[in-house]
């Protein structure tokens, strides 16, 4: 691998990695600590508020970890772009895409970065590299983007409760529905 290249890898993965390892360490540590990240994703629609932000804190700051190091990084990515898919989704998706609006533009450059180190490899700067672990290609690109969406699927699925609309609320009792 040429050295500009590896260093153009090696690059991306240290800002892509320490960024989320200091997003892992606000929703822990940060302002409201767990108790305001729990609080947040609870606002969000996602049950089991404290859960969710451990789990946030753990895979935020674990694959931001693993990709610093190029280890496992097609699986670091995937654990990224699904961390960055929830967020997408349920926080920005509907205030559009400029970050300064709180759309969605910062998370998808995040999860788009990741899908492309997943698909190019860590870099010959990595312990993927000197471990000869080489999942790159369309192999990588497709663990990153697939697992990624695998587990956005999986925790919405099991987790996302929305709340309903108070019109919707209102038709479902005059029906006699409940509004669980």
């Amino acid at each position: 691998m040429p050295e500009a290249e590896a260093v153009a890898l090696l690059a991306v993965r240290l800002v892509v990695g320490i960024t989320m390892i200091l997003h892992g360490h606000n929703h822990w540590r940060g302002g409201g600590r767990i108790e305001g990240t729990a609080g947040w994703f609870e606002g969000l629609g996602l049950r089991h508020g404290k859960l969710q932000a451990w789990l946030s804190v753990l895979t935020e700051i674990g694959a931001g970890a693993l990709l610093v190091v190029g280890l496992l990084t097609p699986l670091a990515c995937a654990a990224i772009v699904s961390v960055m898919l929830v967020a997408g989704l349920l926080a920005h998706r509907s205030n559009g895409f400029f970050v300064f609006k709180d759309g969605y533009e910062y998370v998808l450059v995040l999860a788009v970065a990741c899908v492309a180190l997943g698909t190019l490899g860590p870099g010959s700067i990595s312990i993927d590299a000197a471990a000869d672990i080489e999942i790159t290609g369309w192999a990588g690109g497709g663990i990153a983007l697939g697992v990624g969406i695998v587990a956005t699927a999986g925790l919405l699925a099991a987790f996302w409760r929305p709340e309903r609309e108070p019109a919707a609320q209102a038709e479902a009792q005059a029906e006699g529905r409940a509004t669980a």
